[in-house]
């Protein structure tokens, strides 16, 4: 298989849908995308009920990346917060998320505890600090194939000026690709693709900061990698909101049937067919 670091090289965007649990995980990694992106935002709802601010450890996160990666073949490209704490942190952090089996970790300059990127409130580290993260990332992976994807949140409280600052500082120390979050406008993204010489990232949030752009507008851009953390979450959560609300309004689910995943496809989705037919070879 492609590693995630030759698709780097390959002409196109690599388009990564947000994964949030093994559901959604299962169903994009069969669908032929050249990676998948592990959500924060959707992984801590989905595993704790929780908002994506700081509250899930180190412990809970690594174990949803071993969990995704070991259950799928797509590369993973896994949110790693802040690295979940200093230094030493980073370094364990690093060495866990690829022992978990992710292809590449993404971190993030945000003071602890960190916010979801296109919610209000973001704090940054000063850069050089960042700067020691990146460093020590670099230096913690066995294998140059493990990707550090280095974000910087500085956009929104500090200017594009300061983020494109931090992103170059973060290119320099050794991050393989760059994630300049919520730029505000598509002028604002185009002078991120021609400020910086590195694989860059895209963040594309239904209902944030930045503008939802076709597949060929992100290429022109300039952008490498482009992921969809929200998305899949969002439609989950409003197909569920309807078919509960006629649930409850009808007490059946006979006006949604044909609306509903083949119960024997979902069955042969989560492996059953190897269930099947492991009884019947050790039937009496």
């Amino acid at each position: 298989m492609t590693s995630l670091r030759e698709r780097l090289t390959a002409p196109g965007l690599i388009v990564a849908p947000g994964v949030f649990d093994m559901i959604s995980a299962k169903i994009a990694d069969g669908m032929g995308f050249d990676a998948l992106y592990m959500t924060g935002y959707g992984t801590v709802a989905s595993h704790l009920g929780l908002p994506d601010a700081g509250l899930a450890s180190y412990t809970d996160m690594v174990t949803r990346v071993r969990t995704l990666a070991g259950g799928t073949a797509t590369p993973l490209i896994a949110d790693g917060d802040t690295g979940y704490g200093g230094l030493l942190n980073v370094d364990f952090t690093v060495k866990g998320y690829e022992a978990a089996g992710a292809a590449a970790i993404q971190l993030e300059d945000q003071e602890f505890p960190k916010k979801c990127g296109h919610t209000p409130g973001r704090r940054v580290i000063p850069m050089a600090d960042m700067v020691k993260k990146i460093k020590v990332a670099v230096q913690a992976r066995e294998s140059d194939d493990f990707l550090i994807v280095a974000r910087t949140d500085a956009r929104t409280a500090h200017g594009l000026d300061e983020a494109l600052r931090r992103a170059e500082a973060y290119a320099e120390a050794g991050a393989d690709v760059l994630f300049v979050e919520s730029p505000e406008t598509v002028e604002e993204m185009r002078r991120i693709c021609a400020t910086i010489d590195k694989p860059l990232l895209a963040n594309m949030v239904e209902g944030g900061r930045t503008p939802i752009l076709s597949k060929a507008e992100l290429e022109e851009l300039g952008y490498k990698i482009a992921i969809f953390p929200g998305t899949g979450f969002l439609a989950a959560g409003a197909a569920l909101r309807r078919t509960y609300e006629t649930i409850r309004r009808d007490g059946s689910s006979q006006a949604i049937a044909g609306d509903l995943y083949s119960f024997t496809e979902f069955s042969k989705l989560m492996g059953f067919e190897r269930v099947w037919a492991f009884d019947a070879e050790h039937a009496d």
